[in-house]
């Protein structure tokens, strides 16, 4: 069993990219970070790269995808720390794009179903297997990555019609979420990194994986009169 004084945090996705730097991040300022990605050769090498920068790490094999997956994760995070501190729901894709996949007008159903499965009800399917280990800490944080490509006002970015409606459907989980947990010590907020350089952009953004990073790890160490069920960015609040 891990030191009971020391938070724990689970990051989605965290073999690269912005998870990763969220990963590192937050290990930084002295948290374990349970490593959640797929793949077991990414998951144990972005496990040791963590170890390496003195950071305390362990790997959690998890398909966001799959319920027995989840399950059994929140199994491993239970026995290795005996409970959850913070949730970043990290893992997301952008969905399919050639001959016209995510136009509206040529809209490839399947390619939606992909993305909803990962970006939406992937992050229910971790936030429900991890609440009851995230309800055994003093100041438990959930943290969905979401994307101002989401927001009804803004309209950013290219015409994405499954990915960017996974965002709106993700910021509108998020503040269900804060309503259920509103009389609880369990916060929940939804954040946009940023245009960052990443597999997901091509890395040709103009941010870095560590700016992208931020946004998460201040609202994964809010005070307990922190904001609930908002969506935030570097510059505070975004209209959604």
């Amino acid at each position: 069993m891990a030191d009971v004084n020391k938070k724990t945090a689970l990051v989605t996705g965290a073999n690269k990219g912005i998870g990763y730097a969220i990963a590192q991040g937050l290990g930084a300022i002295g948290f374990t970070i349970a490593v959640g990605a797929r793949d077991t050769t990414r998951r144990e090498e972005a496990v040791e790269r963590l170890r390496a920068n003195g950071i305390d790490a362990f790997g959690v094999a998890l398909d966001v995808t799959s319920d027995d997956s989840a399950a059994t994760a929140a199994k491993t995070i239970e026995q290795t720390t005996g409970r959850l501190d913070v949730l970043v729901n990290n893992a997301g894709i952008g969905g399919r794009v050639d001959g016209g996949a995510q136009i509206p007008s040529t809209l490839d159903l399947d390619v939606v179903r992909t993305v909803l499965d990962t970006n939406v009800f992937g992050v229910v399917r971790v936030t429900n297997a991890m609440l009851p280990l995230l309800r055994r800490a003093e100041s438990p944080r959930i943290v969905n990555m979401s994307s101002n490509m989401g927001s009804l006002t803004l309209q950013t970015g290219p015409q994405l019609a499954a990915y960017a409606p996974s965002k709106s459907m993700l910021n509108s989980i998020t503040a269900q979420y804060a309503r259920e947990l509103a009389g609880t010590n369990v916060i929940v907020n939804a954040a946009c990194p940023g245009y960052v350089a990443t597999d997901f952009t091509g890395h040709a953004a103009p941010r870095t994986p560590e700016q992208g990073a931020a946004i998460a790890i201040r609202l994964a160490t809010l005070p307990d009169d922190g904001p609930r069920g908002g969506f935030f960015d570097d510059e505070g609040v975004i209209p959604w």
